[in-house]
């Protein structure tokens, strides 16, 4: 599904139009990802939790070469289902 395939999703679950469910999922996103950024974590009950987490440095191959290289640490995101969505997906 890509977002316009939610967008309109939403608008039918919601009974919102199209323009207003395009506004509240781009709210969403950006509500997420500002409180990401701030080191914040984002609990959905029954969705599931985003949250940041810091990945190490490490040693890695490049695959073409076959010569080591230095990866750099770096902060990623996370997701986690939680409970309710992953007995419905089951």
């Amino acid at each position: 599904m890509n977002k316009a395939e939610l967008i309109d999703a939403i608008s039918g679950e919601s009974k919102l139009t199209k323009a207003d469910a395009k506004r509240a999922l781009d709210a969403f996103v950006s509500a997420t990802s500002k409180a990401l950024k701030k080191g914040d974590r984002v609990a959905l009950v029954g969705f599931g939790s985003f949250s940041v987490t810091k990945r190490a440095a490490r040693k890695g191959r490049n695959p073409q070469t076959g010569k080591e290289i230095k990866i750099a640490a770096k902060k990623v995101v996370k997701f986690k289902a939680g409970a309710e969505l992953s007995g419905k997906v089951k």
